[in-house]
């Protein structure tokens, strides 16, 4: 007969969780005052300690969400075209953020070349630091800049399609296309229907993407922010890629509906696509991306590039027909032009 004997209260160790808590309590309120402190004594410094810690978090969090869209890919095994518009433009976003940061990240291995790169950041934050690491300041300022870096290309655009079509022998086709730069170099905003009118030109000769002459095909990939500082080839192999890609971005867009985006989200859709839509209320942005949807959406992957030279023809005077009173492409040089932007 097997006897049990009694087994005394089992030591049990303590809870560690109270203990943890209260020492992540204590954390946060002695980060507390001394965000306090920074923001009262020091309020510059504490807007780039506050920028960049609101830039690391979304970063991180940023990461996170890319990291779950790339899983869900592998799984179900689909490609980027089949991905819901909020997660191709993630991913779209996020890729060009990391070949922004690649080089800084770099030139950060050496031994106390971080104290180096600090400097150049602070000095260069538009072109070091990705839109994370923005100021709300920054965000509009630098969007501006660069909008009109990009402006600076679209006299030369318009000028590059009536010269190239004028010599078009088939007179139905040519004469719609004159009238529409005409139209456009005169300051008027044109319609969807006028663009779609002359896409056969954007498919072939002369203006499909590979009949483009080497100074069209750099101009276009300033008004998408592509260096222009790489062989023929390479260029043009890198437009068609992000053309098409918008292309894909559109139909995405389309089955989500714009409705169903946000003004943050709608705003950063047209900037993308060539308008700069800092300067333009919700309703307004939202106006110009059914116009461009319309258009977009009409076209097959041959006319990617009627996509490419719409993203200059329906926004050079966009705003301008939205504020009557403004100075068209027509008015001024390409130096006061780019002073206006400048000083706006």
């Amino acid at each position: 007969m097997v006897t049990c004997q009694e087994v005394g209260p089992l030591s049990s160790k303590p809870d560690p969780r109270p203990l943890l808590s209260a020492l992540l309590s204590s954390v946060k309120r002695a980060s507390g005052r001394y965000e306090r402190f920074l923001e009262r004594r020091f309020p510059r410094f504490y807007l780039l300690y506050a920028t960049s810690h609101r830039g690391f978090k979304a970063l991180f969090l940023e990461a996170k969400e890319i990291r779950k869209i790339k899983i869900n890919m592998a799984h179900q095994g689909i490609s980027f075209q089949q991905l819901p518009y909020r997660d191709m433009e993630r991913l779209r976003q996020f890729r060009r953020d990391l070949i922004k940061a690649i080089p800084v990240s770099l030139l950060s291995l050496p031994p106390f070349a971080n104290y180096f790169v600090l400097v150049l950041i602070y000095l260069f934050p538009r072109q070091l630091l990705i839109h994370y690491f923005w100021t709300p300041k920054q965000q509009v300022e630098f969007l501006n800049i660069y909008h009109g870096m990009r402006r600076e290309a679209y006299p030369d655009i318009i000028d590059g399609l009536a010269r190239a079509t004028q010599f078009v022998a088939d007179q139905q086709i040519r004469d719609p296309m004159q009238r529409l730069c005409t139209k456009v170099q005169q300051g008027s905003h044109p319609g969807v229907a006028e663009l779609h009118a002359v896409r056969s030109l954007f498919s072939g000769h002369p203006l499909g993407l590979n009949r483009l002459r080497i100074w069209q095909v750099k101009a276009l990939s300033r008004v998408l922010f592509l260096t222009p500082h790489l062989p023929t080839i390479f260029l043009r192999y890198r437009l068609q890629n992000h053309v098409q890609e918008i292309q894909h971005l559109d139909r995405a867009m389309l089955k989500l509906g714009v409705k169903e985006l946000s003004d943050e989200e709608v705003n950063r859709a047209c900037y993308v696509r060539g308008l700069n839509s800092t300067r333009l209320s919700p309703a307004e942005c939202r106006e110009w991306l059914d116009q461009w949807l319309k258009l977009s959406c009409m076209l097959k992957d041959s006319e990617a590039s009627l996509l490419a030279h719409s993203m200059v023809l329906l926004s050079t005077n966009y705003q301008a027909a939205k504020e009557p009173g403004n100075p068209t492409l027509n008015d001024m040089s390409m130096g006061a032009m780019s002073f206006l932007l400048c000083q706006r």
